[in-house]
C-alpha cells in the first residue's frame, strides 16, 4: 500500500504512552485502509522514550525516528518532522494519548470537501479548568480577534494538512499553535471539526501557565508579520509620531504649568519627559526606515515578489503560479 499520510508526533518523556499510541495509530489508519508513515521526533527525552521508539522502529518499518541532542520544544520538533515527511498529507498530534488517532480518517475525509487544512477542536476538553481550559479560552479569543482567523482551539495539535501548504513555513518559539494563520496567508482553505479528547493517564503534562508570556510575545510577532511585514515603516512610523506628539504635549504642559503655577516638581517632570519622548519617537522612525531598507533588500536579493499568485488565465508568467510557502 502506498503511503499517503505522514503522522508527525513530537515526543518528550512519554515512555509509557508510546506503545499504546502507536497501536492506536495503526488500528485507526489500517482500519481505514490508509497508507501511512509515522515520524516520532524525540525532543531530548530523559526517560526511556528513545529506547521504546527504537523498538517500535525495529518492529514496524513504517516508523521513522528522529532524536534531538537536547530539548528544543514542540515547535522545533514539529518543524523537523514536517521537513522530513515524505507523504502528500501531514497529520500532527501529541504523544500523550489525549488526542485520539481514531479521529484522523474522518479529518482526512474533510479534505475531499475542498479543504486544505483540518484543525481539531477539543470541544469537550479533559483538562483542569483553571490552569488549562480558562487560559486557553482567553488565548483562543485573543488570537482569533487579532489574526482574523477564527478558531475555537488554537492549542489542539491534532491537525491534517496538505503538504504544499505547510512545508517551508518558518516556525520559532511557540509558533506551532499559529500554523493555521500561516497557511491561510498561503491561500489554504481551513475548517475546524470537533475531535475526542481524553484525560492524561500516564506521564506529566508539559504545559502550564508559564507558557502564556511566550504565546503573547509570539502572537505580537504574528500580528506584526501579518500587517506590517512588507511596510514596517507604518508600524514604527506611527509609533514614532505618537511618541513625538506625546513629548510635544508634555513640553507644552511644562510651559503652561510653569507660567501658571510656577516652576515646581510637576513642571520639571514634564520638562524632562518631553524631550525623552521626542527622542524615542525619532528613534522609532529611524528604526522604521532601517526596516524598510532591510525588507527591500530581502526581496531584491531573493528576487522575490511581495505577493503570491494563486492562478493565472491566458497569461504566461515566469513567476511561481501557486506559492503555498508562508
Amino acid at each position: 500500500m502506498t503511503a499517503t499520510v505522514s503522522v508527525i508526533v513530537p515526543v518528550y518523556n512519554e515512555e509509557g504512552n508510546l506503545n499504546p499510541l502507536h497501536s492506536a495509530i495503526c488500528a485507526a489508519l489500517d482500519g481505514a485502509d490508509i497508507g501511512f508513515e509515522v515520524l516520532y521526533v524525540d525532543d531530548g527525552s530523559q526517560d526511556g522514550s528513545h529506547d521504546e521508539l527504537r523498538r517500535l522502529a525495529a518492529e514496524d518499518d513504517r516508523v521513522r525516528v528522529m532524536r534531538f541532542v537536547r530539548n528544543y520544544g514542540q515547535t522545533a520538533a514539529l518543524t523537523a518532522g514536517i521537513r522530513h515527511a515524505r507523504c502528500p498529507l501531514i497529520v500532527t498530534m501529541d504523544a500523550d494519548l489525549q488526542n485520539d488517532p481514531a479521529d484522523i480518517p474522518a479529518m482526512i475525509a474533510r479534505l475531499d470537501e475542498g479543504y486544505d487544512v483540518v484543525c481539531g477542536w477539543r470541544k469537550d476538553r479533559q483538562d483542569a479548568s483553571l490552569t488549562r481550559k480558562l487560559p486557553s479560552q482567553v488565548a483562543n479569543r485573543m488570537i482569533s480577534r487579532l489574526s482574523k482567523v477564527h478558531l475555537h482551539d488554537y492549542g489542539c495539535t491534532l491537525r491534517v494538512y496538505k503538504r504544499e501548504y505547510i512545508q517551508g513555513i518558518p516556525l520559532y518559539g511557540e509558533m506551532h499553535r499559529f500554523i493555521p494563520i500561516y497557511v491561510t496567508w498561503a491561500g489554504a482553505k481551513l475548517v475546524e471539526m470537533p475531535v475526542r479528547h481524553h484525560p492524561r493517564v500516564r506521564g506529566e503534562s508539559k504545559y502550564g501557565l508559564g507558557r502564556i508570556p511566550k504565546v503573547l510575545l509570539d502572537l505580537t510577532t504574528v500580528k506584526f508579520l501579518r500587517d506590517f511585514y512588507v511596510t514596517p515603516i507604518y508600524f514604527f512610523g506611527w509609533l514614532g509620531f505618537g511618541l513625538i506628539l506625546a513629548g510635544t504635549l508634555s513640553l507644552a504642559g511644562a510651559v503652561a504649568v510653569g507660567l501658571t503655577y510656577g516652576f515646581g516638581l510637576l513642571c520639571a517632570t514634564l520638562g524632562l519627559l518631553g524631550p525623552l519622548l521626542v527622542g524615542l519617537g525619532l528613534v522609532e522612525i529611524t528604526l522604521g526606515i532601517i526596516a524598510e531598507v532591510l525588507i527591500r533588500m530581502h526581496y531584491d536579493i531573493r528576487d522575490k515578489a511581495p505577493y503570491r499568485i494563486h492562478s493565472v488565465t491566458n497569461l504566461t508568467t515566469a513567476e511561481e503560479v501557486v506559492a503555498p510557502e508562508a
